[in-house]
């Protein structure tokens, strides 16, 4: 996040023949004989001191956890062990814990949600375990096989079935974290690792109605590079992007607007992948996102707006490169229709306001209603996908789990 666009401002500065960047490619950590995960192996552990459910209408995101967790040790010597199912709690781990130090750690994040019929359901989860391998690999963490870790998540979900909120809107955030274990100093590939599941029920994220919010547009910092691993879910990806987000706070806005380059190319927001909704240069009705170049994460909830958008067939849909220039030259053009981010936990979070070089660009959200807080198109997006994920809507997607 220190890599300033100063630094990038060369010719063919992304990776041209002229450029003289070379990009490595990684190999693959070497397939292993040793035990993978196997979910028929797994322990159960329960707790004596159950909690007491927390009233829904008091979750706060990320605050309250479930009585168990998941939890799965890999050895380079023994491969996976038995995965377990034990009371929620403390990790012990050792103060030279590579984790610590270097930063070996990966994530992801999904949620289950309860339907109409009163059953559990997860959205899409396979592409979670997708991304959640793609990550540990680039840190050369062990591999797992996904459709086993999803069976253990299953089951943990069925352990905390009284967790998981009744309610459009509500859900049970589940966790799904890797990290290093090598109790050594020293940068080197890990002889130890740990799997880790852990929930927490949460609320809406929009609990009175959408709140557009407002971007400051950052000149300085990038959140990722050519070459770097902004398309991964890396723990060391966000702990940078504080301090850009507390000085956009300071300046009055609510999320940072992630660019790259002279040209200022749009990549993320926030911790959002990002949609611009506008009339392109040929007069088109056009729905664009950035392109997933390396340097953006392959949000699960993009790649079904993406494919909801494509269904519908009612604009053109695109993939490709835009600029903050261009979208000025969009605002002031009055082509600009709408700009939203996408993400697991907000599902789309409308945007109604863009600070660039000294001008506010405002966004249109409805011009039908002046006091809504989400243009139609958001809004259409929004709603669909919460009826698919709570099972008031079918869909075209075969990886939708009920649980029970």
């Amino acid at each position: 996040m220190a890599l300033t666009k100063r630094l990038l401002r060369l010719p063919n500065a992304f990776g041209g023949a002229a450029s003289g960047l070379r990009l490595l490619h990684l190999s693959r950590p070497a397939a292993s004989a040793l035990p993978g995960i196997q979910a028929a192996q797994l322990q159960k552990t329960l707790t004596t001191t159950p909690k007491a459910l927390v009233a829904k209408e008091k979750l706060v995101f990320g605050h309250v956890f479930t009585d168990h967790m998941l939890t799965i040790d890999w050895t380079a010597k023994s491969g996976w062990a038995a995965p377990q199912i034990q009371p929620y709690g403390p990790l012990q781990i050792d103060p030279c814990c590579a984790v610590l130090h270097y930063a070996l750690e990966c994530f992801d994040g999904l949620k289950a949600y309860r339907d109409t019929q009163g059953k559990v359901r997860l959205f899409r989860p396979d592409k979670n375990m997708e991304r959640l391998n793609s990550s540990a690999e680039r840190l050369y963490l062990p591999q797992f096989d996904g459709e086993q870790v999803l069976a253990c998540i299953k089951e943990l979900l069925r352990t905390e079935e009284r967790w998981v909120p009744h309610g459009r809107g509500y859900s049970l955030y589940l966790r799904p974290t890797m990290i290093s274990t090598e109790n050594t100093l020293g940068v080197h590939r890990s002889n130890s690792a740990k799997l880790f599941v852990i929930a927490s029920p949460c609320g809406p994220y929009f609990p009175t109605g959408f709140k557009a919010v407002s971007l400051y547009c950052d000149e300085t910092n990038v959140r990722a590079w050519p070459g770097g691993v902004g398309n991964k879910k890396l723990g060391a990806n966000y702990a940078p992007s504080i301090g850009p987000q507390v000085a956009a706070e300071d300046k009055g806005y609510q999320q940072v607007l992630w660019t790259i380059g002279e040209e200022y190319e749009l990549m993320e927001v926030g911790t959002m992948n990002l949609f611009v909704y506008w009339r392109n240069d040929a007069g088109e009705l056009e729905l664009v996102t950035p392109p997933l170049d390396g340097t953006i994460l392959p949000g699960v909830t993009r790649d079904s707006v993406l494919e909801l958008a494509r269904g519908w067939g009612d604009f053109k849909v695109s993939e490709r490169k835009i600029t903050m220039k261009q979208v000025a030259r969009a605002s002031d053009e009055g082509r600009l229709l709408e700009v939203f981010g996408a993400g697991t936990a907000c599902v789309v979070t409308p945007v109604n306001r863009i600070h660039f070089q000294g001008t506010d660009y405002h966004v249109p959200l409805d011009p039908a209603d002046a006091t809504s807080q989400a243009g139609p198109l958001a809004a259409r997006v929004y709603d669909t996908l919460f009826a698919i994920q709570y099972g008031e809507q079918p869909s075209k997607c075969d990886s939708i789990s009920l649980i029970y």
